[in-house]
């Protein structure tokens, strides 16, 4: 249930907005950089799924820095030039990247390579896992995925709907994460029997009162699942992960 973090890396402003804004109405988390530095920044400020990374960022190398960040970070890297000549995408494999898309592109032709690549990092670890079945700490509460319970702190069993513990499990997935209304409805799924987004709005807002008046000490004056002002809502406690 986790929400695909990526992080679009390119110096044009303009071609940056478009595929972050692309990216996000896709139900992904696409966060913009320009710089090395920058990147840097995202890295350390928080989980990174992909990065797409330009080749040409002004005075810098994507390709050089695809090295570098190869040689510490093992989140997949999408690179994305103008330049398509064979030897220069033998270069970008050379140091590391997943794959390499030319421009111009097609925005459904990104999006697919940018799941073959998500889909790809993910199959090693999910195989290799996939007996295994995490049990979640948080604010005192206990969700067992494997037996599917919720325990509350003082050790009783509180029972959520199906949509309520999809809605739990999104939350644990992407703890102290603002998420909007879109991003949450696309990792539910919610897309109902219309395209009107104020709907799905109200949806998410009703499902997130739900499990609030059952995991909150207050549903009125919530400490876990927060309303983030201007953005949607927002995990904000710690959560521990075991795996069994």
């Amino acid at each position: 249930m986790t929400i695909p973090r990526l992080l679009v890396v390119d110096d044009d402003a303009d071609m940056r907005s478009m595929m972050t804004q692309f990216l996000q109405k896709q139900g992904f988390i696409a966060l913009p950089a320009a710089t090395e530095h920058q990147i840097r920044h995202h890295l350390e400020a928080g989980r990174i799924d992909l990065i797409l990374l330009d080749v040409m960022l002004g005075d810098e190398n994507g390709v050089e820095i695809c090295g570098r960040l190869r040689a510490k970070q093992e989140v997949p890297i999408i690179l994305v030039s103008a330049l398509s000549a064979d030897h220069q995408r033998m270069a970008g494999y050379e140091v590391g990247a997943d794959d390499y898309i030319a421009k111009p592109f097609n925005p459904e032709l990104l999006l697919a390579r940018v799941r073959a690549v998500l889909l790809r990092a993910q199959r090693t670890p999910s195989l290799s896992y996939r007996r295994r079945v995490s049990v979640f700490q948080f604010g005192g509460w206990v969700y067992d995925g494997k037996r599917d319970e919720v325990l509350s702190p003082e050790g009783f069993q509180v029972a959520l709907s199906q949509r309520e513990t999809a809605l739990l499990k999104v939350l644990l997935a992407n703890p102290h994460i603002p998420l909007t209304r879109e991003e949450i409805a696309g990792a539910l799924d919610v897309t109902g029997d219309t395209d009107q987004p104020e709907v799905t709005s109200r949806a998410i807002d009703v499902l997130v009162g739900r499990l609030r008046s059952k995991i909150e000490k207050n549903p009125k004056d919530p400490q876990m699942l927060r309303t983030e002002r201007g953005t949607g809502y927002i995990f904000a406690v710690d959560v521990k992960v075991e795996d069994t």
